[in-house]
C-alpha cells in the first residue's frame, strides 16, 4: 500500500465503501471492481478496497472480527502476532508489574493492541511511514496508546518516561527483505537482535518476538527462549527477559489449543531435576504399541527428551522427535504435548512391499507423515499410485538407525481434538 491509496481509504467515501464490500472471493474480484466503477467509484479507491478486504480475509484467521475495523500492508500481516499469542504477552508484562510499554517496532499494531486492551500505556514506533499510518487506525479506539513514526532505537527512554519500575520493552524486528525472503541470521534482523537486547540494561524487562527457525546457539543466558505453536502449528518464539521470566531462564514452550472459543494454554519445560539421557530402541524389534509426535514447539525448543520421560517412553531413535510407548500416556491436561498413534503395523522401506500391504487393504487415500527420511510424501504417493477405498496414515523415519515404515492410526481422544495433520516433513 502505498500513500495515496491509503489517503482514498481513509476518506469518508474510502472507509464506507471498504466496510460496504461483501466478502472477498477472488473468482468474484474482476466483476466487483467493474461493478463499482460502473457507480463512479475512483479505480484507485475501488482497487485499495478490493486490497484490503482480501487481507482482512486473510487476516481472520490471527484476528477474528477484529479485522472489519483494522487496516494492513501485505508485510505487516505477514509478521503480525495473532490475538490469542498477543494476549499472552500483554498478560506476560502485567504479571511482571509493568504499565508501560514501548514497542519499538509495532507493524500495523497487533501486539500494541493487545498492550493496550489490558490498559498499558503503549508508545508505539514504526520506521515505515505508511505502516505506522496504518498501526494508527487500527490503534483509534485505545486513548493509552500513540503511535509514532520513528526509529524506535533512537529514542530517548529516559526522556520519553520508559525507564525505572513499571517500563517495558518490546521488539518484533523484521526478519523479512523487502522482496520477501526470509531472513535467518538474527544479526540481519531490522534492528539487529544484538541492539534490541542491549537495551536490557536500560530496561530490564524485555521481550523480543523471533522467528520459531532461530537457533539455540548463542541465546543469551539470562533469558527465557519461549516457542509457542497454536493448535499445534509453531507460530513463534520470544526471548524472555528480567522480571518478563519469573520461572527462570532456558528454553519452553507454549502450547495453545482452541476449542468452541475457548483457549487453553500449557506452558512445558525441561525437568532440571534429571540428567539422565532419554531412553531410546536399540532394534526395530523394540517398537512399543503405540507412537507419540510432540508438538512442534517442543520439538523447537529442544524438549523431545524431556517429553519421552513425561510419556514414559523412549525414542524411536537418538536423532528423531518421535517417541514410542508400551501403554498409552495417561494425558490429565486439556492441551497435549504429543499427538498419540496407535502402532498397527511396522515393516523396513521398500516402494512395493508398502504398494502391496496398502492396496491388500483397500487404501485409497494415505496420509504420509515422516522424519529422518529424504523420500517427499507428494513423489511417494504418486509411485503408490491407489486406488481404494479406505484411509490410512504412515510414517517414515528412522528406528535405531534403520528406515522403517509405521502404519498407524490416531488415538480416539487424539483424533477427536487434534485430526492428523496433513503431510509434513522435518
Amino acid at each position: 500500500m502505498d500513500h495515496a491509496s491509503l489517503a482514498k481509504l481513509l476518506t469518508p467515501d474510502g472507509w464506507a465503501l471498504l466496510n460496504a464490500l461483501p466478502p472477498y472471493d477472488e473468482k468474484l474480484a474482476m466483476a466487483v471492481s467493474e461493478r463499482l466503477r460502473a457507480k463512479g467509484f475512483e479505480q484507485d479507491m475501488v482497487a485499495a478496497a478490493l486490497t484490503q478486504s482480501r487481507l482482512r480475509g486473510k487476516a481472520a484467521a490471527k484476528f477474528g472480527p477484529f479485522v472489519e475495523g483494522m487496516l494492513f500492508t501485505q508485510a505487516g500481516l505477514e509478521q503480525a502476532t495473532r490475538l490469542v499469542v498477543g494476549a499472552r504477552h500483554a498478560q506476560r508484562y502485567l504479571a511482571a508489574g509493568v504499565d508501560r510499554v514501548v514497542d519499538l517496532t509495532c507493524g500495523v499494531g497487533a501486539d500494541a493492541m493487545a498492550f493496550a486492551g489490558v490498559d498499558l500505556r503503549v508508545l508505539a514506533t514504526e520506521i515505515d511511514e505508511v505502516t505506522a499510518a496504518v498501526a494508527t487506525v487500527n490503534l483509534r479506539a485505545f486513548p493509552e496508546a500513540t503511535v509514532r513514526h520513528a526509529d524506535g532505537l533512537a529514542l530517548d527512554l529516559a526522556a520519553e518516561g520508559f525507564t525505572g519500575p513499571g517500563a517495558g520493552i518490546y521488539a518484533d524486528p523484521a526478519r523479512r527483505t523487502r522482496s520477501g525472503k526470509r531472513i535467518v541470521d538474527p544479526k540481519a534482523y531490522a534492528p539487529a537482535l544484538d541492539d534490541v537486547w542491549d537495551l536490557r540494561s536500560q530496561v530490564p524487562a524485555v521481550g523480543i518476538k523471533v522467528g520459531p527457525g532461530i537457533s539455540h546457539n548463542g541465546l543469551p543466558d539470562d533469558c527465557e527462549a519461549q516457542w509457542v505453536s497454536v493448535d499445534g502449528d509453531v507460530v513463534e518464539a520470544g526471548l524472555w527477559f528480567g522480571p518478563l521470566a519469573p520461572d527462570g531462564h532456558g528454553r519452553t514452550a507454549l502450547l495453545l489449543r482452541t476449542v468452541d472459543e475457548r483457549t487453553d494454554a500449557r506452558t512445558f519445560r525441561a525437568d532440571e531435576h534429571t540428567e539422565a539421557p532419554p531412553r531410546a530402541v536399540e532394534r526395530v524389534a523394540d517398537i512399543g504399541s503405540y507412537l507419540y509426535e510432540p508438538d512442534g514447539a517442543v520439538i523447537r525448543a529442544g524438549l523431545v527428551a524431556d517429553a519421552s520421560r513425561l510419556l514414559d517412553g523412549r525414542l524411536l531413535d537418538r536423532t528423531i522427535a518421535y517417541v514410542t510407548t508400551d501403554t498409552p500416556h495417561a494425558e490429565t491436561s486439556t492441551v497435549p504435548i504429543a499427538t498419540g498413534y496407535r502402532i498397527l503395523d511396522s515393516m523396513p522401506f521398500g516402494l512395493k512391499k508398502l504398494r502391496g500391504y496398502l492396496r491388500e487393504r483397500d487404501v485409497g487415500r494415505v496420509t504420509i507423515k515422516k522424519r529422518g527420511t529424504a523420500v517427499t510424501p507428494e513423489h511417494l504417493r504418486s509411485q503408490l499410485a491407489l486406488r481404494g477405498s479406505a484411509e490410512a496414515t504412515i510414517v517414515l523415519t528412522r528406528v535405531a538407525g534403520s528406515q522403517q515404515i509405521l502404519v498407524v492410526e490416531p488415538l480416539d481422544r487424539t483424533a477427536r481434538s487434534h485430526p492428523p495433520a496433513p503431510d509434513v516433513t522435518e
